[in-house]
């Protein structure tokens, strides 16, 4: 819990309703709802806008106009009691816009100790991960599910309903318009449609997983996209072959779990790449 005393510039508006946890800074030309819960800690820096049903974690900081918990883009939504939820320690960047949920589920979901960049936009329904990044303008549609220690690229659109899976890498001006495993990395050259070039072995190697580990990962990966056999043929022996291991079995498990959105899948073993040359898949 924070020592320091809460601290409201005069030049903001916060409901007398709104709780407000130890420490919190309100800075000017803020406006804080009636349903807004701070947590210890939270720093609104200046003309930072918070409505709704909201609540964000301890320690979590948001710059200068940043619209949170504001309606959903949605023309089916007639001003139901839907909410929004930022976990703690979070860094929420200039002009970021995160919408409250619909009924279809109530909530729009972000983890702990995330990123979001400036103009990142989260759309209603969203649930986020811990640790996940969103680099600048990077857009997430309706009822996205992002897993932990993703990276968004700057300008990548992600469309509704779609999964990104845990230690995934989505590259800069990619259009996300299919699942996209645990661990893979897609890109699109040139805003197109992403497809996966490989896996993020750097990721892995930094969230401390072993060489063993990384390996069992990639031959699951190769099983699936460049075995024999159709795809379903190919899930069969990746199954069969991986759905144990703690590591691999995670692509396993995802693809089971598969939702509206098709899984992505993979390039040619070499492909280029926007702004570069060939990269190797497991780079």
């Amino acid at each position: 819990m924070s020592s320091r005393a809460t601290e409201v510039h005069p030049l903001a508006y916060v409901s007398p309703a709104a709780r407000l946890g130890q420490g919190v800074r309100i800075g000017p030309f803020c406006t804080v709802g009636a349903d807004v819960t701070l947590g210890d800690g939270v720093e609104l820096v200046s003309h930072v806008n918070v409505d709704g049903i909201t609540a964000i974690g301890a320690r979590t900081v948001v710059h200068p106009f940043a619209s949170l918990g504001t309606p959903p883009q949605d023309i089916s939504y007639k001003g139901e009691a839907t909410t929004t939820s930022i976990g703690e320690d979070c860094v929420i960047r200039e002009s970021v816009t995160v919408n409250r949920g619909t009924p279809k589920s109530g909530a729009t979901v972000i983890g702990d100790r995330c990123f979001l960049m400036a103009y990142a936009h989260v759309a209603h329904d969203c649930r986020v991960g811990n640790n996940v990044i969103f680099a600048n303008a990077a857009t997430i549609g309706g009822h996205v599910k992002v897993g932990d220690f993703v990276f968004l690229g700057g300008l990548c659109g992600v469309h509704q309903f779609t999964r990104i899976g845990d230690f995934a890498m989505i590259g800069g001006v990619t259009g996300v318009k299919d699942d996209v495993i645990p661990y893979g990395m897609a890109f699109g050259a040139n805003g197109t449609s992403g497809e996966l070039i490989g896996l993020n072995v750097v990721g892995m190697k930094r969230r401390g997983l072993a060489r063993d580990d990384v390996r069992q990962v990639r031959a699951c990966y190769e099983t699936l996209f460049y075995g024999a056999g159709t795809f379903a043929e190919r899930l069969a022996d990746a199954t069969a072959a991986y759905a144990d291991h703690p590591a691999a079995g995670r692509l396993i498990a995802f693809i089971a779990a598969e939702e509206k959105r098709p899984i992505m899948m993979a390039a040619p073993k070499k492909t280029r790449v926007a702004g570069g040359g060939t990269a190797p898949a497991d780079e």
